[in-house]
């Protein structure tokens, strides 16, 4: 609205001034004819002779001597008149022929248009018509334009009114039913915005559902073992246990806190790995290399005891990285290849430009393998339980790569293995 009425108001002042620059040019150019014709004939001289006063509303001629004397005015008579060789279009005619201007005239008391022309006697005949102001010039008209320019306004506001509501719209159509966001029809200038928004809304309602999920599973994480836990520790304070059976019960609650403590360790590291920002301003240069030779020394006991042979071979990779997540990232992907192999089988960990993690165990079917990456997801949850496991490994996994901004990738059969790539984006 601003910006239509200072467009209406600078089109209206330029137009008119650009206008009153046209009609001087045509009043100088008519006052340029009348002074040639009376040039000419010689009617100033007849004027003279016969006392000719012309009325205020008409044309005013005045003719003057070489010396800049006023020989005759049809404005005065024949009163006498001060000397003339002064005014601005006297002299320049004198000089050049021709000369006009617009000025206050002290005679007549008002804004008059100029010209002068030499006459070839050498006396200049000069014609000067009233100009009044420009809004003098232009009074009758002005009502007309304001009206038009008010009008213009008003039209303006409304279209902009109409326009803005049609913009906003498809937005506000949107908010009302956030839950079927695809049945709002959106202009196409719009339709990126609109996109956006469905997405973040839908990633909005997943996360809702993942935190949703999240809590159901951790409290039936955590039941299950303080259950086992309660119940073993009720029965011996009961005095229902006899001695074997005690240390049976009492193996049972270390075996269930332990579970319950990685459980927790676990669900803590999620809960860290939510804020990339932290890890990352320690990021350092780091072999992946090296920390999987050691990750490969630590994890070799654990693989004998599940009769699982782990190897490892490769040369130096360096990324940047935080070193203790890299470590947590490849400690999870050697534990998940090991839990869930099989007597005799065998865990290969390559390094060259990317991390491969590779095993010959149970693999994973096509229809779970995009799900295993989810928190608490077990393809096999009587086994996960029965080897110690989480279900919030790979999940750990996941939220490492994606703080290195790596990929990860997953390639498994059923009976004959899994294997798993990670590639860092900074890898030399």
């Amino acid at each position: 609205m601003l910006v239509t009425a200072v467009s209406i108001i600078l089109t209206v002042f330029f137009t008119t001034v650009v206008s009153y620059r046209f009609f001087q040019k045509e009043v100088f150019a008519d006052l340029s004819s009348f002074a040639e014709i009376i040039a000419d004939m010689g009617l100033a001289g007849q004027m003279e002779a016969q006392g000719f006063v012309k009325p205020e509303d008409e044309l005013r001629i005045t003719w003057i001597a070489e010396d800049g004397s006023v020989l005759y005015d049809s404005y005065t008579g024949g009163e006498a008149m001060e000397n003339h060789k002064d005014r601005p279009e006297v002299s320049q005619a004198m000089e050049r022929g021709e000369g006009s201007g617009v000025r206050r005239s002290q005679t007549m008391g008002k804004s008059i248009f100029f010209y002068a022309r030499k006459a070839e006697d050498g006396t200049v005949i000069r014609i000067a018509k009233e100009a009044g102001s420009i809004w003098n010039v232009y009074r009758d008209t002005l009502p007309v334009t304001f009206l038009v320019a008010v009008l213009s306004f008003f039209i303006s506001v409304w279209i902009a009114r109409y326009l803005t509501k049609a913009f906003v719209r498809p937005i506000e159509q949107m908010a009302a039913d956030m839950d079927n966001p695809e049945s709002v029809t959106a202009y196409k200038e719009l339709a990126p915005l609109m996109e956006r928004i469905r997405v973040r809304h839908g990633e909005a309602l997943r996360n809702a559902r993942i935190r949703q999920e999240f809590t159901a599973n951790v409290s039936h994480e955590l039941k299950t073992p303080l259950t086992s836990i309660s119940g073993y520790a009720e029965l011996i304070a009961n005095g229902m246990a006899s001695k074997k059976e005690g240390r049976h019960f009492a193996e049972e609650i270390h075996r269930n806190a332990q579970r319950l403590l990685a459980l927790i360790n676990d669900i803590l590291q999620l809960s860290e790995l939510d804020d990339a920002m932290d890890y990352k301003q320690s990021f350092e240069l780091v072999d992946v290399y090296e920390i999987a030779r050691r990750c490969a020394d630590m994890m070799a006991p654990v693989a004998a005891k599940h009769g699982v042979t782990l190897s490892l071979k490769g040369t130096p990779l360096t990324v940047c990285a935080n070193k203790e997540l890299l470590e947590e990232l490849v400690y999870n992907l050697c534990d998940n290849a090991i839990r869930y192999n099989k007597k005799g089988g065998h865990v290969w960990v390559t390094v060259t430009d990317r991390l491969i993690v590779q095993d010959d165990g149970i693999g994973i079917s096509l229809k779970y393998q995009k799900r295993v990456f989810e928190r608490f997801f077990r393809v096999d949850k009587s086994r996960s339980k029965k080897t110690g496991g989480t279900g919030l490994g790979l999940a750990i996994v996941k939220h490492i790569a994606e703080v290195h901004g790596a990929s990860i990738s997953l390639d498994s059969d059923v009976g004959i293995g899994t294997t798993i790539r990670v590639e860092f984006p900074q890898a030399s």
